[in-house]
């Protein structure tokens, strides 16, 4: 599986979401400022799950967005397959078509990763990734730019 940015970004902007809904709605540019996303990546993202009824949107002042089903109702799968992100480690995309069109000697070994993998996304909530966010940051939601250099050792000046 080649989970790339649109799917983690999707995972992140909703959880910040979950985690930032106090009974009201919640701005995406809040989202994007919080986590170092593009307003306008995010409302691609939010289309494609807002018309895949995971959260509802609000017009007008104090507008945004909402969950539209209850955190235990969601799940990570549920959200990837939302902004149509192939969760798929063959290279046929299932069709067994691999090698001479014909099915290849690893292909039930990608397959069944794919179905470890789905099966361990469909098992992660969102109530469960909120919880473990309250309890690692305090309650509140990290500002996180993902895109972000990370220091190494060689970063690192001696003061």
């Amino acid at each position: 599986m080649r989970l790339t940015t649109k799917g983690r970004f999707a995972v992140t902007a909703i959880l910040d979401l979950a985690m930032s809904q106090k009974g009201g709605p919640v701005s995406l540019a809040g989202i994007s400022e919080r986590q170092g996303i593009s307003l306008s990546y995010l409302e691609q993202l939010f289309g494609k799950l807002r018309r895949n009824a995971l959260v509802t949107s609000v017009r007008g002042p104090g507008g945004g967005y909402l969950l539209a089903k209850g955190l235990e109702d969601v799940s990570v799968a549920d959200i990837i397959r939302a902004v149509d992100e192939p969760m798929d480690t063959t290279q046929c995309h299932g069709k067994e078509n691999c090698h001479d069109d014909q099915k290849c000697i690893t292909h039930d070994l990608w397959a069944g990763l794919n179905e470890r993998i789905f099966e361990y996304l469909s098992s992660v909530t969102l109530a469960q990734l909120v919880a473990q966010g309250k309890n690692r940051q305090g309650g509140t939601v990290p500002m996180v730019d993902m895109r972000e250099k990370r220091s190494t050792p060689s970063d690192v000046v001696p003061a």
